[in-house]
């Protein structure tokens, strides 16, 4: 047996499911399953989102391919939370009836520790009758642009028996209590295969379980629907080129057997009304009024073709003839239309013609069902890629106005004509943060309306909102036709938490269909969970800043006869707390000498540090040192003496400690004021340079023992004459580690020559060189914290 496994493991992020998507791509393109790769994609985004989502945890993708059939599973690491089921146990969940109209079978299965759902995807053209599986799979998204509701008996099994039976599986255990292995296949077959299914379903679930209840419903909603009485959707058949085709041809064929001057198909809408489908000769052109399937004969609801010998019969009126032969175009017992053909003289049809009309309109219903489903299935397509294109771009930022912004611009113009997003915060009231219409020239007004409409509806559930209502008479009337649009609201609840509403409008005219609203509501869930996750992202970016800020020194003292240029940036995208660190500040008194600011005193000290790692960790320990060497400094102790106290100190923390490099050094003024004075040590940290004015660089101090490894280091200090013109370089191995491919910018003695050519400079310039040169070096941003001093005598 044939048998290969591919798998990866992709951490609780909103940015995994697009990963998941790529590594399936690429099993399958290895594999050379192609065929079924846009299936298995959508089907992996809609889990790794549920996992995300859900379970709250890492996932496991795993591919199976055995034979002709792919079996991928999604697998998250929290075994005792259940699924939720749309309809069942949850308003949420709703990719897994997707996954059913997806897959060719799906299911759950648990262990002790994990929690998996997979599918499986047989090779097009390996499965006997998978067409005509296909024609019958309900539709799991819809056109937006669609005003009526779906087939109830096709969605019905996706929307409750399936549901049902996952959540309740075959013994009747509820999603609480794991089962070993669950299985749903697919819906296919016919409507009777459907039906005898849901019996079948039904007869096998205990009584008393919950379950129950949602299957047995299910089965008496589909047995107890008549033939031909709940008519289908015409529209959809006109936006499908094989349906238009197929009718133009059915025309011209019941024209051509009838010897009939004029023909036309006419098309059912949901609420029974007939819109003209295809027509030729006389018929073209004609406006059917109200015509409907409540004004025809008996015969013809109960599904028989008919012919009508004078112009009193209801299609002859619509159509100006004088007799017509008509028969209905049926698909699974319901009316999805009629063949007509008729002429201008009375009598001019006979049985015989009926009965051929009917044979024809036999076949032509197989063409349009099938053309039906094939819409259907287009459109249901669009739908699940614009979900998955969705949630790749609201995860593509972590900006909480740009997600907003984002949610908007999503939902028009392809769901609705106008979008506003309000944003819930603590304590405060709901504030209008983003609105977006399809006319810019309405926005205005729109935001007008909306500020004045009261506070946003604090909702749980999507609904229609009637907040205009609230609004002054003069802001209603300069909105216009707009305050009288249709508006929906959903909740953004991400997490237990409400962050915030959508609301979304149309004009009164046009109402919301329900895959427009399904949708909607699917889309809010989403970016619920992405305005979430940008709210805490920025919740954390300013908690790490005020850290930051505490552990920043307030400012750079002035030093006479010394110029003095600090550099800084923490690595990581909106973090500021890092383990690299720097101070410069005015030395203790010494002999009884002035104060610790006097700058009579002569004496500084300055300090640069990188603490191994980055984050919260690593800034505890900065956060000790950089405190550390100030109030040490005040006791007027030694550089080396301080060292050894600050060295104690990290190893005292146990397990919470860091390792630590550290230059640390005391400037003093030269009575002269040719330079000063420096006596520095480098506890592991990378050696400081001196470039002198002709541009000469050396190595400024030796190297001793790092901070938090050994315990009674004995340090000592290295003492450097700075004189006028010359410049000490100090840096963290953020500079010297910068990469480049294989290349460290240290390199062959890189920083030596970067640091030569800035002879003749200033403190500021050179620091700022440095800096450029270190962006520059590599293409990808750096991944370690960079800080830099830079002390020049003048």
């Amino acid at each position: 047996m044939d048998r290969q496994t591919a798998s990866a493991t992709f951490p609780s992020a909103a940015a995994a499911v697009a990963d998941a998507r790529r590594f399936v791509r690429k099993v399958l393109a290895d594999w050379g399953m192609d065929e079924v790769s846009d299936d298995a994609i959508l089907a992996t985004s809609e889990l790794a989102t549920n996992a995300i989502a859900y379970a709250g945890t890492s996932f496991e993708v795993i591919c199976r391919l055995e034979d002709a059939e792919v079996e991928i599973e999604v697998r998250d690491r929290h075994p005792t939370r259940g699924i939720e089921m749309p309809g069942v146990t949850a308003s949420s969940g709703r990719g897994l009836p997707s996954i059913a109209t997806l897959a060719d079978s799906w299911g759950v299965s648990y262990d002790r520790r994990t929690k998996g759902v997979w599918f499986r995807l047989p090779r097009p053209g390996a499965e006997q009758g998978h067409e005509d599986e296909l024609a019958d799979r309900p539709p799991a998204g819809r056109d937006s642009e669609d005003a009526a509701t779906a087939d109830a008996e096709s969605t019905a099994p996706a929307e409750a028996g399936r549901p049902a039976e996952v959540a309740a599986g075959a013994d009747g255990a509820t999603a609480d209590r794991p089962v070993p292995h669950t299985t749903a296949p697919s819906p296919n077959g016919t409507g009777a295969l459907r039906e005898r299914r849901l019996r079948e379903r039904a007869a096998h679930v205990p009584e008393g379980d919950p379950a129950a209840d949602a299957v047995r419903a299910v089965d008496a909603r589909v047995a107890g629907e008549g033939a031909g009485e709940v008519p289908a959707d015409g529209a959809r058949l006109l936006r499908s080129p094989a349906a238009v085709e197929s009718m133009q041809d059915g025309v011209a064929a019941v024209r051509e057997m009838l010897g009939a001057e004029g023909a036309a198909i006419l098309l059912t809408e949901r609420d029974g009304r007939f819109i003209m489908g295809a027509s030729s000769g006389t018929a073209a052109e004609m406006p059917l009024g109200e015509l409907s399937v409540a004004g025809l004969a008996p015969a013809v609801r109960a599904g028989s073709p008919w012919v009508a010998a004078d112009a009193a019969d209801p299609i002859a009126l619509a159509l100006r003839a004088r007799s017509v032969t008509a028969a209905p175009l049926e698909s699974q017992g319901r009316l999805t239309g009629l063949l007509v053909a008729a002429s201008a003289a009375p009598d001019r049809f006979t049985e015989t013609d009926g009965i051929r009309t009917g044979r024809l309109a036999e076949e032509l219903s197989l063409s349009l069902e099938k053309a039906r489903v094939g819409e259907l299935e287009r459109s249901w397509r669009g739908w699940l890629s614009f979900v998955a294109e969705a949630s790749d771009l609201l995860a593509g930022t972590l900006d909480q106005e740009r997600t907003m912004a984002l949610v908007a611009q999503l939902v028009v113009p392809r769901l609705a004509t106008w979008c506003a997003v309000y944003t819930d915060a603590d304590a405060e009231p709901a504030r209008l943060a983003y609105v977006w219409h399809a006319d810019e020239n309405r926005a205005d007004g729109l935001r007008a309306l909306l500020d004045q409409a009261g506070p946003a509806p604090a909702m749980d559930v999507p609904g229609p909102w009637h907040g205009f209502a609230d609004a002054p008479e003069d802001v209603r009337a300069a909105a216009g036709d707009t305050a009288a649009d249709q508006v929906y609201a959903f909740p953004l609840i991400a997490r237990g938490r409400r962050t915030g509403t959508i609301l979304i409008g149309r004009p009164a005219g046009d109402r919301f269909a329900r895959s427009a609203i399904e949708l909607a509501e699917e889309l809010s869930r989403r970016a619920a969970l992405a305005v979430d996750n940008a709210r805490l992202f920025s919740a954390q970016t300013a908690m790490s800043s005020a850290l930051q800020r505490s552990l920043l020194p307030p400012a750079i003292p002035e030093i006479p006869g010394l110029e003095v240029a600090v550099v800084y940036e923490p690595a990581g995208e909106g973090s500021e707390v890092g383990g690299d660190f720097y101070d410069v500040f005015g030395s203790g008194p010494g002999d009884g000498g002035p104060a610790l600011d006097d700058v009579a005193s002569g004496r500084w000290r300055f300090a640069i540090g990188d603490v191994c790692g980055t984050g919260p960790e690593a800034a505890a320990v900065t956060g000790l040192a950089r405190h550390a060497l100030r109030i040490l400094a005040a006791e007027d102790m030694s550089v080396p003496d301080v060292l050894g106290r600050l060295n104690r100190l990290i190893l005292g923390e146990g397990e919470r400690g860091r390792l630590l490099t550290l230059l640390h050094g005391e400037i003093t003024a030269r009575r002269a004021r040719d330079g000063v004075t420096i006596r520095l040590t480098s506890a592991g940290h990378p050696p400081p340079l001196i470039l002198d004015p002709q541009g000469d660089v050396r190595d400024a101090a030796t190297s001793q023992p790092l901070l938090g490894v050994f315990d009674d280091v004995d340090f000592h200090t290295d003492t450097v004459e700075l004189r006028r013109g010359e410049v000490l370089l100090c840096v963290t191995d953020g500079v010297t580690e910068r990469r480049s491919g294989g290349r460290l910018l240290g390199d062959g003695n890189g920083l030596e020559r970067l640091l030569a050519g800035c002879t003749g400079l200033s403190a500021g310039a050179v620091a700022a060189r440095i800096q450029r040169a270190v962006r520059d070096f590599g293409p990808e941003p750096s991944n370690d914290d960079v800080a830099l001093i830079v002390l020049r005598a003048s």
